[in-house]
């Protein structure tokens, strides 16, 4: 089996405060020198004051509230530009706000219309001090803030999946192209952090399965996991890639790309699990 196009859906963008300030141009021209001919740009939109308790963390994660209609008008100028060279969709990568759905819900009532493309994250668990604290920042902030307050590692773990399966019922709603994000970042400081029994992630993946059919949610198989040094393995599971191919479930490259350099990363590993 072969993608039908060769196509990058999670891509970030000068927006990202916690990437890098390249003009989108260097993106794409990576992109087609690459051979893709599709390219989804999926920025990380505002959340809501005061979401996590770090400030400067906070001004990192995501773009400032008056900066969305600025970001949209972007993505909308490199489709333009690149028309007829490749196709450009304009997207977001959402965050999976427990608690607060209806932030989420406020962007999608001004931008739907206009989204191409949602990849549905989850980044944030309730954790110490009863805030939200990230999944993906750090492995001591992680160790300090998540599992001294579950208690192991299976129980984040779980709380985390529960957290996929309520994004997944979220993401089912929406009328656009939409996959679940990076959907075992829960491993990405996993050579770090105590061992994730592997049959916990088994089981609980195999039980998102038919979530993901009947929602018609698609996954990002998104290969940033091999350029981090406590991960090392993309964040889908090459088995789990198989069970979604079996059931029709989309299956969407993603770089998660932050540089331009970080294009197509992971697209040969991609391309042969599809195999």
């Amino acid at each position: 089996m072969k993608p039908p196009i060769k196509w990058d859906g999670h891509t970030h963008t000068k927006f990202c405060y916690h990437g890098n300030d390249a003009e989108q141009e260097l993106y794409v021209d990576r992109a087609i020198e690459l051979g893709f001919e599709r390219y989804s740009i999926t920025e990380h939109p505002p959340l809501p004051v005061n979401w996590i308790s770090d400030e400067k963390l906070m001004r990192e994660l995501a773009m400032p509230s008056e900066e969305l209609p600025l970001y949209k008008e972007y993505a909308k100028s490199i489709k333009q530009k690149y028309e007829g060279r490749i196709e450009i969709a304009v997207g977001l990568e959402l965050d999976y706000l427990h608690g607060n759905l209806s932030f989420t819900e406020a962007i999608l009532d001004r931008y739907e219309k206009e989204l191409e493309d949602v990849v549905y994250s989850v980044h944030y668990l309730q954790g110490k001090g009863g805030g939200m604290k990230c999944i993906d920042f750090t492995a001591d902030d992680f160790a300090e803030n998540l599992l001294s307050y579950y208690g192991s590692m299976e129980k984040v773990v779980d709380e985390y999946y529960n957290h996929v399966e309520l994004a997944i019922e979220f993401a089912s709603k929406l009328p656009m192209r939409k996959r679940i994000g990076h959907i075992n970042l829960i491993e990405k400081f996993s050579l770090k952090l105590p061992p994730i029994d592997e049959a916990q992630i088994k089981s609980r993946l195999t039980a998102i399965l038919p979530k993901l059919e009947q929602g018609g949610v698609g996954i990002d198989v998104n290969t940033a996991g091999l350029r981090v040094v406590t991960c090392g393995k993309p964040y889908v599971p090459e088995w789990f890639m198989a069970e979604c191919a079996a059931r029709d479930i989309a299956l969407v490259y993603g770089s998660d790309s932050h540089r331009p350099d970080h294009v197509g990363l992971g697209y040969e590993w991609f391309e042969a699990n599809l195999r």
